[in-house]
């Protein structure tokens, strides 16, 4: 008997459903109501709803509400610091059954092998992992990665089965200003999905850019922005995660009405923070909790994400939709009870069941040894620029200060908060190393070093003293990448992060105890972030400040907060 034919026997009620959830309410995502029903499936199908079924395996759920799987539009598994297969065990248990990942970390340090990496893992995790192709490796040319993607070595990528489109258009000034290389991808991408990237563009600008067929956007900050964006095409991603944090500034537009436009997106939460507040239950709830309708919030987790991104398969609890089921206590508080992936139970014994790949880019960081002489930077009578850490945004802004003498160089003013930065590079390219002052991280003494450095992926260290940052620096080389806390010359908090300098090797829990201790031992130093970690890892994206595109050139660097 065929697939089909068994899901029309279950379905009409000839023969037992193989699983059959009896006594709840589904959550009806078209009309809102809580409709009374059993719920049979058939392997990964639902194939009954509104009546009663018999099933060779039968689960009470008396009193509880079943909703969709819950689909992440955008993340970086990487940047929650654990291999998919950890990040798999760790998320599918909140509900969160499909993700839509850009494995752009990976990819910038290790080229095609991370993406290979990815979807190789894909193929066994029990979620739902999609990939989106990244479409800016590097992501700029001020950097310095560890590999090069142009589209020759995206394409044959493209048919693979986990592979959706373009990931994530960055570099939102080429395709203003019409870069060869930016329009060449573009152009491979038109009959698939683009994935966009571009905070604060607004008016003409937006105009040219979402002409070239991109659809999606994560980075709206504000409702103005988000409503522009919509009203112009596009679907907006809502962001809520360990360091961008948008949800709150974008709740007038989670509305009924608009909810079939948006959808819901992490952009990447550590262990840590899971465990303390979940995943996109967490942001669920902290939206119903604020006066948005249940239906609006449930619809942009579920079926308008899938409808985003074109997998119509899911997203709704109706006959012949996968069977993606989260089992919950009610709708506002989103505890998942159970959570069924593909029709099938999720627990510790169908994670068993998936087959282990291979770790890649085990010794990705080739830095040097510094000094601390090498984090000098020479005295300016005139203003010396500080990037400026925005706390719950990867945006930064490009200040000026008179920084005090320090003999012929510049000084830290604890008193302003304004700490040294550097930016080391360790892929073995070229060497090169960038020193400036950062404001915002609070330090009073120490200094804390990261190989998780976007987009390039370098060391990037903040300190107070030299010797601290030389130490934390040097100790990166010797964990194979990571994040280590130095304070008076002693290290007192890291963690190995040796799959390309950005994940670890070990379980999702480890790395979630690890990264306890790591943020205590940041908070000793002073540091007034919630996540310095992290916070971190975004320093050395060039910042671009509120000017239109078209004033600014394709390269103007001049009007970019950088360092290095």
């Amino acid at each position: 008997m065929t697939r089909l034919e068994n899901r029309i026997d279950q379905g009409t009620g000839r023969e037992p459903a193989d699983i059959v959830l009896k006594g709840g309410r589904f959550f009806d995502l078209v009309t809102g109501d809580l409709v009374e029903s059993d719920i049979a499936i058939c392997g990964d199908r639902i194939v009954g709803t509104c009546e009663s079924y018999q099933g060779r395996t039968e689960i009470d759920i008396t009193g509880r509400i079943v909703v969709p799987g819950f689909i992440d539009t955008h993340l970086h598994i990487e940047s929650s610091l654990v291999t998919p297969h950890e990040f798999d065990r760790c998320v599918l248990p909140y509900g969160v059954t499909t993700v839509i990942c850009d494995p752009h970390e990976i990819a910038n340090v290790l080229g095609t092998e991370g993406i290979q990496f990815f979807l190789d893992s894909a193929r066994e995790t029990i979620m739902d992992i999609r990939v989106q192709l990244s479409s800016c490796v590097p992501a700029t040319h001020l950097e310095t990665s560890g590999a090069a993607l142009p589209i020759e070595k995206l394409l044959p990528f493209r048919s693979h089965e986990k592979v959706i489109g373009l990931a994530e258009f960055m570099n939102f000034p080429g395709v203003i200003h019409k870069d060869p290389i930016c329009l060449a991808k573009l152009e491979a991408f038109q009959d698939g999905h683009i994935d966009g990237h571009a905070p604060l563009l607004r008016g003409l600008d937006l105009n040219g850019y979402l002409s070239t067929g991109i659809r999606t956007d994560h980075e709206c900050t504000t409702a103005e922005e988000a409503l522009e964006k919509i009203r112009k095409g596009m679907h907006i991603l809502v962001r809520e995660g360990s360091v961008s944090k948008d949800l709150h500034a974008l709740m007038p537009i989670l509305t009924e009405r608009l909810s079939p436009f948006l959808a819901l997106c992490t952009d990447d939460r550590n262990p840590l923070d899971i465990a303390e507040q979940g995943h996109l239950d967490y942001m669920i709830r902290e939206a119903i909790a604020q006066g948005v309708e249940p239906l609006a919030i449930y619809r942009a987790a579920s079926i308008s994400a899938a409808r985003a991104f074109g997998l119509r398969d899911r997203g709704l609890v109706a006959p012949g939709w996968r069977a993606d089921l989260v089992v919950v206590d009610s709708l506002e508080s989103c505890k998942a009870q159970m959570v069924f992936s593909a029709g099938r139970r999720v627990d510790d014994a169908l994670f068993a069941t998936r087959k282990p790949i291979a770790p890649v880019g085990l010794n990705s960081v080739k830095a040097g040894h510094v000094n601390a002489a090498d984090f000098g930077v020479p005295y300016a009578e005139n203003e010396t620029s500080v990037i400026g850490v925005l706390p719950g945004k990867i945006i930064t802004e490009h200040r000026r200060f008179h920084l005090p003498a320090k003999g012929n160089q510049a000084g830290v003013d604890l008193g302003r908060d304004i700490i040294k930065v550097a930016v080391i590079e360790r892929h073995g390219i070229n060497g090169n190393h960038a020193n400036g002052f950062v404001q915002g991280f609070g330090l009073k003494k120490g200094a804390i070093a990261s190989t998780v450095g976007h987009d390039s992926h370098n060391i990037c260290v903040v300190g107070v003293n030299e010797d601290d940052m030389a130490l934390a620096s040097n100790r990166l080389g010797q964990i194979k990448g990571g994040f280590v806390v130095v304070e008076d010359g002693k290290v007192t908090g890291e963690i190995a992060l040796p799959v390309a300098g950005l994940m670890s090797l070990e379980p999702y829990e480890s790395v979630r105890d690890t990264l306890h201790h790591l943020r205590e031992a940041a908070f000793a130093l002073g540091s007034t972030l919630q996540e310095p970690f992290l916070q971190l890892a975004f320093l050395p994206l060039p910042v671009i400040p509120h000017l239109k595109i078209s004033d600014m050139g394709l390269v103007d660097v001049d009007k970019f907060a950088l360092i290095g």
